[in-house]
């Protein structure tokens, strides 16, 4: 998979996408990455790559042409057209769900805005969609379009050891995940569960799916509407209803 991001901050994204396991990806191979700087684009002298915006008001607004421009080189250096995100408190919030989709696309290219965004004619003419990570604003596009980036990026084959490091994982299969223990098995007076312990891969694997429910029965109950759970476990999370709140501890 090839991920291009569009920002004033190229060494800012470069040096996240460098580090860890998606360093570790781009180093052989499994991942492609590349920050372009918008400000090359400019025309004008002074590398201008904003103004104040028609009608008056608060901050500056990017201009559309040397967006536009750098996205026509990514779309020549990548040999394609990419799909354009951008990073905006206006988009549909970001999901597995969609980063599994987007993880299925060969070119992803984030739009990371700044100041008080973009002329919406680049949004008019270019972006495929809006994405934001929640309803809150920050100083520019680049944290999010780096969250968007590691949210897709670890799906892509060859990045994580084995597809199971993602597919038990939080959200990933409309679960929250089972709690998780490491040595020592008893820290200051707490043991780790015995079925842990057992080498009984089976009852394990039927512990860990009733704590993954129970825990997004507890913390986020509104998940459980459609994650794929049995009539049997369904009937738990009745039983479980009927409990007394204080109860309600894993």
């Amino acid at each position: 998979m090839r991920i291009d991001f569009l920002t004033l901050f190229p060494e800012m994204c470069e040096a996240v996408m460098s580090e860890s396991i998606i360093g570790r990806a781009r180093a052989k191979g499994a991942l492609e990455v590349h920050c372009h700087q918008i400000r090359d684009y400019t025309l004008n002298k002074q590398k201008q790559v904003d103004d104040y915006p028609y009608g008056g008001g608060m901050g500056m607004v990017l201009f559309p042409q040397p967006i536009a421009d750098c996205f026509r080189a990514v779309c020549e250096q990548a040999g394609t057209r990419p799909h354009l995100v951008y990073m905006s408190p206006q988009g549909a919030v970001l999901t597995q769900q969609r980063a599994k989709e987007l993880a299925q696309l060969p070119n992803l290219c984030i739009l990371c805005g700044h100041y008080e965004g973009v002329d919406e004619r680049v949004l008019d003419a270019l972006v495929d969609e809006q994405i934001s990570i929640g309803d809150y604003v920050l100083t520019g596009g680049e944290l999010p379009g780096l969250v968007l980036a590691d949210c897709v990026a670890r799906l892509t084959p060859g990045v994580l050891s084995d597809e199971e490091c993602f597919t038990d994982e939080s959200h990933y299969a409309g679960l929250l995940e089972y709690p998780q223990y490491t040595r020592p098995a008893e820290w200051e007076g707490r043991a780790v569960p015995e079925i842990l312990l057992s080498g009984h891969h089976e009852n394990i694997r039927k512990w860990r799916r009733e704590q993954a429910i129970r825990r997004t029965f507890l913390h986020r109950p509104d998940m459980l509407e459609s994650a794929q759970l049995s009539e049997k476990e369904r009937a738990m999370v009745e039983t479980w209803r009927q409990e007394p709140s204080e109860n309600d501890t894993i």
